[in-house]
């Protein structure tokens, strides 16, 4: 539907989930896509950067797998060097490296060990702010250039955990007060918030039901994405003439969806979702893990 060929891009935590949907969207529009993560070989738990270098090359793009942390910026400040050598500058930028939320869900928030807050303050607003820096300073020259924020709505609204929420105000914040400082320039910084996402770790902890239906934990996942929808949202936010006008703000891929036209992999346009309780209208529909995950109803402001 879109796109990029000729464009340099680099999505951050692109070995699975959804920074590995985003890259082989990119890849499917025609980019050269940098991929990073920790994890280069596949595992039994993740497909690993090569696997996600060759779907983007089958797909019509160019991967470039590199590893590395996120979390040292020798590393980070090494791979921005090779991308300025290799092709001058970034033309797209996706911060999505995270860490592992699953241990704090559920569990009050003076009960979770403080390291885990450090790490969704580590690999999130400062992992993001060291990856955008360098990556304006790419840019700048040629005034022109997308950062991609992945947040969620936990920026706003409770969901999973105190920490987890923290992490993502933080990188909306990013987002925000980056966009003002690069006010006047054509660098466009902004958040984007996938839904719930059809992940390997998700597909692998659902079960069919009797009529057909894929469910978690008793939630019907028919509401979800795949991870190639939000890509999309990001290969359509490429593309606008005008995103500018989008700068500093926080947008949902199934929102974006609506405004840009595009759809999920099977046709389908994934629902916006901001609060089970509200969406399933009544708490005691929600499946009770999931009640762990969505504990405080807030009002759906979409």
């Amino acid at each position: 539907m879109y796109d990029l060929t000729g464009k340099i891009a680099l999505v951050t935590g692109a070995s699975k989930g959804i920074g590995k949907g985003i890259a082989l969207e990119l890849g499917a529009s025609g980019a050269t896509v940098y991929v990073t993560a920790r994890t280069v070989e596949q595992t039994d738990t993740t497909p690993g950067l090569l696997q996600t270098a060759r779907e983007i090359d089958e797909l019509g793009g160019h991967g470039i797998p590199v590893q590395c942390d996120h979390g040292d910026d020798a590393q980070v400040e090494a791979l921005f060097e090779r991308i300025g050598k290799e092709h001058g500058a970034l033309d797209i930028l996706v911060n999505n490296a995270s860490p592992d939320f699953s241990p704090m869900v559920g569990v009050p928030f003076w009960e979770i060990p403080f390291e885990n807050l450090d790490q969704c303050l580590d690999i999130g607003p400062r992992s993001g702010y060291v990856a955008t820096a360098l990556a304006v300073r790419q840019m700048l020259p040629r005034d022109s250039g997308l950062v991609v924020n992945i947040s969620s709505h936990g920026a706003v609204d409770y969901i999973l955990s105190v920490p987890y929420c923290i992490g993502k105000a933080g990188i909306d914040k990013l987002t925000q007060d980056a966009a003002r400082e690069l006010a006047g320039t054509n660098i466009t910084p902004v958040s984007l918030w996938p839904g719930l996402v059809l992940t390997e770790r998700v597909m692998s902890q659902s079960t069919l039901t009797d009529d057909g239906k894929l469910e978690m934990y008793g939630l019907d996942l028919s509401l979800g994405e795949t991870p190639r929808f939000p890509g999309r949202a990001v290969a359509a936010l490429a593309t606008d003439p005008d995103v500018k006008q989008r700068a500093g703000g926080s947008f949902t891929a199934s929102g974006l969806a609506r405004e840009y036209g595009f759809t999920d992999e099977h046709g389908n346009l994934p629902p916006e979702v901001r609060n089970l309780t509200t969406f399933l209208g009544d708490e005691d529909a929600v499946p009770d893990f999931w009640k762990n995950v969505d504990r405080f109803p807030t009002v759906d402001k979409a």
